[in-house]
């Protein structure tokens, strides 16, 4: 089991960014922390209003927002040009190469997180997908390779989803075989129990925290919400 702490991720300050890198990003850096299997980047942004990203480059990787708070304004060089609002998300596959930009027209500040995540193969054609997304009961799929259940697909084998689970309310954390799991605190607290039949005081999980596992290690065990406010991610990665 690998556990982040919120406080123990990196973190840049500018007068219109706080940003908090689960992994090494922007010149901060550790052997420990360059990633976890396919997963490269998670960044906890903050941006203030009429403040953003100009346009800029990417290649090769599968590149997903989370929208949390508040608005983004979205452009490229494929010609969209879209607000990304609360609630939902947006994959960009940056494949052969796309240039993009990310602005906060709105009137106050923002709140999202930024997933980077190595696709399979390199060079493929670059493609834009933005969706709202309504969490049910339990885990609710945001990615999936063949986009089953409502999902948008990516070019790997990972799957992602999300919950916002009532006090009390706990979450299977069932996972394919040989795969890896990696828990993000978006919101709240939980607690991990731990597989079934194997005792001990459960690990707390609060916002921004991050959990890191392989599947046969988790086998039988849950998160479990604390109060009325957990929002959880889960991915499967290969």
């Amino acid at each position: 089991m690998r556990l982040r702490r919120a406080a123990e991720r990196f973190h840049t300050q500018l007068d219109w960014l706080e940003s908090w890198h689960s992994f090494c990003f922007a010149g901060h850096d550790d052997p420990a922390w360059r990633g976890f299997g396919p997963l490269r980047v998670i960044n906890d942004d903050r941006i203030a209003a009429g403040q953003g990203f100009g346009m800029h480059p990417h290649h090769n990787m599968e590149i997903i927002t989370v929208m949390v708070e508040g608005q983004l304004n979205h452009r490229d060089s494929m010609g969209h040009a879209e607000v990304l609002r609360a609630g939902e998300v947006q994959r960009m596959s940056a494949g052969s190469g796309v240039v993009h930009s990310e602005i906060n027209q709105g009137v106050g500040g923002c709140r999202l997180l930024q997933i980077w995540i190595e696709p399979s193969s390199a060079g493929i054609v670059p493609a834009y997908e933005q969706r709202p997304f309504v969490l049910g009961q339990g885990w609710t799929p945001l990615l999936d390779p063949q986009g089953a259940g409502g999902a948008m697909a990516i070019h790997r084998p990972v799957r992602l989803w999300r919950a916002r689970p009532a006090v009390g309310e706990a979450l299977a954390l069932r996972l394919a075989a040989g795969s890896l799991g990696w828990v993000q605190m978006v919101d709240g607290t939980v607690d991990w129990a731990g597989p079934e039949g194997k005792t001990g005081s459960p690990v707390s999980l609060q916002r921004g925290d991050g959990l890191g596992f392989e599947a046969e290690a988790a086998a039988g065990s849950a998160l479990t919400a604390v109060g009325s406010t957990a929002d959880v991610l889960l991915f499967e990665l290969r």
